[in-house]
């Protein structure tokens, strides 16, 4: 959902040659064979409700490589932060965050999966998200 939120949002300000914006898992869960799976049928909903399609989306998952290569790593919850710091080793570039730290509230992002209220998690990411645009442009990054 995150990904595909903030690609909608930086398109809407004009900035999306300024991002390269990707998601990635922490687990193995949803990827099986050479194919990951779809996006989950309740965030597809959300999305499509704000006009966003997420149809072309597999599971894929988070590498090593990916801490080299982007400058920022968002997670959804203090268990993806461990996680990806697992994958990644040490974060010695501080890259790794939770989506809400950029937010006043300093938890973790309602998840779904558990909840079942894909309401709650859409606020969670558009909250954080513009959190981080405007992190983004206090550092003069955007």
């Amino acid at each position: 959902m995150a990904e595909y939120l903030l690609k909608d949002i930086v398109r809407k300000k004009g900035l999306q040659d300024e991002f390269e914006i990707a998601s990635a898992a922490t687990s193995t869960e949803e990827i099986w064979g050479e194919e990951g799976n779809p996006v989950h049928p309740g965030t597809k909903k959300k999305l499509a409700e704000a006009g966003i399609s997420c149809e072309e989306k597999r599971a894929v998952q988070v590498t090593r490589q990916d801490y080299n290569y982007y400058d920022y790593l968002i997670c959804m919850d203090s268990m993806n932060v461990r996680d990806l710091k697992r994958i990644c080793g040490t974060d010695q570039q501080q890259k790794i965050y939770r989506l809400m730290e950029f937010t006043d509230e300093k938890r973790d992002v309602a998840d779904p999966w558990y909840t079942r209220n894909f309401d709650k998690t859409y606020d969670d990411i558009c909250k954080g998200l513009n959190g981080f645009l405007l992190y983004l442009k206090k550092k003069k990054m955007i």
